[in-house]
C-alpha cells in the first residue's frame, strides 16, 4: 500500500451562517493551513480531525491501494484529490496525494 500525504491548503469561515444557525461554541477547528499528515496503509493519521477524516477516508484508502483518476480526470495529478471537511461553517480544504 502507498503512503498518502494530506495537506490543509485552505480554511474558510462563514460568519453569516454561524450567526444565523450555529449555537455558540467555545472550541472550533484546530487545523492550520499548511499542516500535514501522512496516512500509512489507508489509516487515519494521529492528530487528524475525526470529522475531516470521515470526509476524506474513501479517497485516502483508494489512493493507498494505488487507485486514482477520480471522476475521469478531475485532478491534474491523477493520484491526488482535493477534499473538504464537512463543516459547513468553517470548511477546510485538504490536498491528498500519494507520498513518494
Amino acid at each position: 500500500m502507498n503512503r498518502v500525504r494530506i495537506t490543509a491548503v485552505r480554511k474558510t469561515e462563514y460568519p453569516d451562517l454561524m450567526a444565523r444557525y450555529e449555537n455558540p461554541i467555545e472550541h472550533t477547528c484546530d487545523v492550520a493551513v499548511g499542516q500535514e499528515w501522512v496516512s500509512v496503509d489507508g489509516q487515519c493519521p494521529e492528530g487528524m480531525c475525526p470529522s475531516a477524516w470521515e470526509s476524506m477516508r474513501p479517497f485516502v484508502e483508494a489512493l493507498a491501494r494505488g487507485e486514482g483518476n477520480f471522476y475521469d480526470g478531475w485532478m491534474q495529478n491523477p493520484m491526488s484529490a482535493m477534499i473538504s471537511c464537512n463543516d459547513g461553517f468553517r470548511p477546510v480544504s485538504f490536498y491528498l496525494e500519494v507520498d513518494s
